[in-house]
């Protein structure tokens, strides 16, 4: 993962002993794959930082989210201290990391990023129908597809992690 791939971390409590826990939402660091010799390369973690600088898609994401990120958090430190008492081993944070997982990608398919009041959304790709999964990726009779999902990379690498320091 890269820490510095379009980042909307929010400080979310202090631990008794004075440390931050600090949630980071951003991208499994991937590259995109390209069909000419000469391109530029790119990847997740370029997309993330540029979506993020042009139209704040992460912290959108968070803000949108934050009440269910947070619930989402307590209950799986609940389940985790829940599975410590009966002698499991297990990552307090993993269920609710998955979670913010699975609600990212819903805030892009389903094309909430583009209710969640993000100026220049929906983008002009988005309505033009740009699709690099497709053949002809810039075909007038594509149909519209929702912002910041063109192949889909980037969505299926959105990641969240906890650090706590």
């Amino acid at each position: 993962m890269s820490p510095d791939s379009g980042l909307a971390g929010q400080p979310s409590s202090s631990t008794a002993v004075g440390q931050n826990i600090t949630l980071h939402i951003g991208v499994l660091e991937q590259p995109y794959r390209s069909n000419s010799k000469t391109a530029v390369s790119i990847s997740t973690g370029d997309v993330a930082s540029i979506l993020e600088a042009k139209y704040g898609l992460f912290t959108a994401f968070y803000k949108m989210y934050e009440q269910r990120i947070a619930d989402g958090l307590a209950t799986s430190m609940q389940g985790a201290i829940e599975a410590m008492m009966m002698g499991h081993s297990i990552d307090p944070w993993g269920a609710g990391m998955q979670q913010i997982q699975r609600d990212f990608r819903d805030f892009i398919s389903s094309r909430q990023a583009e209710r969640a009041g993000i100026t220049g959304t929906p983008t002009k790709a988005a309505l033009r129908g740009v699709n690099h999964r497709l053949a002809h990726p810039y075909r007038k009779s594509n149909p519209r597809r929702p912002s910041f999902l063109d192949t889909g990379l980037l969505m299926s690498s959105g990641r969240a992690w906890i650090t706590v320091g």
